[in-house]
């Protein structure tokens, strides 16, 4: 008996070192990701290079979304259209670059969904649990992107709030960064075995290499997290995303604070989603939740910025804050719009299961071809 309980206890502790082993292994992946899409894309002054173009609202939004895509960070994306607000952006084609900054940090928790590809009922739950945070973005730019237009309502919220209280404050979230120093030797190691490769195209091997690391996390971590999540840790973990809109909204807020990114947040829950432990229903105000953590991180940061930059920083973290504040209270506290981003994400998955081309020509289209036809026609 007591040899029994002892091979339970080994694979117990097998497998839990496997789930921390795997889901480190996909946070280096997205981490890695990020680095080579940033390498190929020019990082924050290719950001900037893009943002160039944005001579109205509409055509700021889906540079906002192109940007962040290419450079896979909203925080970079963010703190670029802070600098160029204190060079003299106007903040009314500012707000449309943070709402597409929103809207283009959702590809990673998509990528990630892709890792689910091969098993067609962890695929379907997967994608809809990762495309439920696109549509909730592309319905909150519907709503508060022609408001913002017409009355200009965040701006004036952000402006008054930042006038009030810039300078007040001297927080900063920077030390609190565990997760880069965490994920850093993973990255280095991945980025010296691909060091051979020249220029832009180390950036590209790198993306390459990061997707083929998460296909692989995500798909072992799948079926670990069956094993191990039973029982006393599974009640856990259900009473902390799972248990009610509340709980899940708060989670997903301080997780993301706590881990400076919602593309990392959100993507961990992905693996979940795809094994069946949570329904894209529990992972919903999860996610919206880390809409919310990830513009705190933004806002603390800003209270850190002095000199003339400081009122500009902390308007444009403001008007980031609220919009995703305001943008969940009202969608997610309206029942019919409420039920629409859940609709459209397991409709989606239903003909993206089917037809997995399909699939692959959502997130490439819609991240990067479109943006990049409309920055062309700009041109």
């Amino acid at each position: 008996m007591s040899l029994n309980q002892n091979n339970q206890s080994l694979n117990k502790l097998f497998n839990w070192t496997a789930v921390v082993f795997l889901v480190y292994c996909m946070l280096v992946a997205v981490s890695t990701v990020s680095g080579g899409f940033k390498i190929f894309s020019g990082g924050a002054s290719g950001a900037e290079q893009i943002f160039q173009f944005a001579t109205n609202p509409f055509v700021a939004l889906i540079l906002g979304t192109l940007a962040t895509a290419l450079v896979q960070s909203s925080s970079t994306v963010t703190a670029v259209t802070v600098g160029l607000v204190a060079g003299g952006l106007p903040v009314s084609i500012a707000i449309p670059l943070i709402m597409g900054a929103n809207m283009g940090t959702t590809i990673t928790n998509t990528i990630v969904s892709i890792g689910h590809i091969r098993e067609k009922e962890d695929f379907k739950r997967a994608f809809s649990a990762a495309t439920v945070h696109d549509f909730f973005n592309l319905i909150a730019v519907a709503i508060f992107l022609p408001l913002e237009i017409m009355f200009g309502i965040l701006e004036k919220l952000a402006s008054s709030a930042a006038h009030l209280f810039v300078g007040s404050a001297d927080i900063s979230m920077k030390g609190l960064n565990f997760m880069k120093p965490l994920t850093k030797p993973g990255v280095n190691l991945v980025t010296d075995l691909l060091s051979f490769i020249p220029g832009k195209m180390a950036g590209i091997a790198m993306v390459i290499a990061g997707v083929g690391i998460i296909l692989f996390s995500v798909t072992f971590l799948g079926k670990v997290l069956k094993k191990v999540l039973v029982g006393k840790a599974k009640d856990i973990l259900h009473n902390t995303i799972g248990k009610g809109p509340v709980s899940g909204i708060a989670s997903g807020a301080l997780v993301t604070v706590m881990v400076q990114s919602s593309s990392t947040t959100t993507s961990l829950m992905i693996p979940l989603a795809g094994s069946g432990m949570f329904s894209t229903r529990q992972i919903y105000p999860f996610t919206l939740g880390a809409n919310i953590g990830t513009t705190i991180t933004a806002l603390l940061a800003a209270t850190a910025i002095s000199g003339e930059m400081a009122e500009a920083a902390l308007t444009i973290a403001l008007v980031h804050f609220l919009f995703n504040f305001l943008a969940v209270a009202l969608i997610y506290g309206v029942p019919f719009l409420r039920e629409l981003p859940l609709k459209a994400s397991e409709h989606l998955a239903e003909v993206g299961t089917k037809n997995k081309l399909l699939a692959f020509s959502y997130v490439v289209g819609t991240f990067f071809v479109l943006p990049g036809l409309i920055l062309v026609g700009v041109r």
